[in-house]
């Protein structure tokens, strides 16, 4: 029997915000999960869901993605689009090549993944959502984030750009924007006790952020209680970027 839920695409599917993601959407939209390798998909979600693998380093990877999609469960309304990575260092200490990898996964991806999604709800007359990931180091200067920090201010011009032309076709385009996560992605830099202190620390509400907020802000932004709300970057930090932490 054909499911009449909405069928949400989410990105970079293994991470752990979008296990998270996936968790808080699963019973209220058919899912179709990405990653660039479908082992590790399998892996995560053993049979569960569509799952579907794609590189997302062009508009021709992107829209026959989209195009596999529709052949296979039908129009896709929403996209989160989680694809990212965490590299630290600053200028001196960052390769060309380092700075260059993370504005192609954290920005481009998000450039042809948005492209290949408004092409078809413009073509198929259909109202949509999309959600990306920011960070809070994209509004506050942060040492040794010049990479990220970039890719992710980037990112952001996208969302507000192109929520403004695209809100007549009734696409709505927002973002949310952690402190640091407690991830796979992050367990380099939480690996040990006093990294965990140091990074909790910088934070005027004190700790490190679970992912399960995120995800429900998220999936708060896709639904319909959020139709009037598009063009936004929703931090949800700790109070990282607008306020100062307590100094003992």
């Amino acid at each position: 029997m054909t499911s009449t839920l909405p069928i949400a695409l989410i990105t970079g599917a293994t991470g752990g915000l979008a296990q998270a993601a996936v968790a808080q959407l699963k019973h209220s939209h058919q899912l179709v999960l990405v990653g660039r390798d479908l082992s590790r998909l399998q892996t995560v979600y053993g049979d569960q869901h569509t799952q579907l693998a794609c590189a997302y380093d062009s508009l021709t990877a992107t829209d026959a993605l989209i195009a596999e999609v529709v052949s296979r469960v039908g129009h896709p309304t929403v996209l989160l689009h989680c694809v990212g990575s965490i590299k630290l260092g600053a200028l001196h200490r960052l390769s060309p090549q380092d700075f260059m990898e993370t504005l192609q996964t954290n920005l481009h991806t998000a450039y042809f993944m948005l492209t290949a999604f408004v092409k078809h709800l413009r073509l198929q007359k259909l109202p949509g959502a999309a959600v990306f990931v920011s960070s809070a180091a994209a509004r506050i200067g942060t040492q040794n984030h010049e990479a990220i920090a970039t890719a992710k201010a980037g990112l952001e011009g996208l969302v507000v750009s192109a929520a403004a032309s695209y809100a007549a076709n009734h696409i709505r385009i927002n973002a949310v924007a952690p402190g640091i996560l407690d991830t796979p992605a992050a367990a380099g830099l939480l690996s040990s006790e006093a990294g965990r202190a140091m990074a909790a620390k910088q934070y005027p509400i004190v700790g490190i952020g679970e992912v399960a907020p995120v995800a429900d802000l998220m999936a708060w932004l896709v639904s319909d209680q959020a139709k009037r709300v598009t063009g936004q970057i929703w931090s949800i930090d700790g109070g990282f970027s607008s306020i100062r932490p307590l100094v003992s």
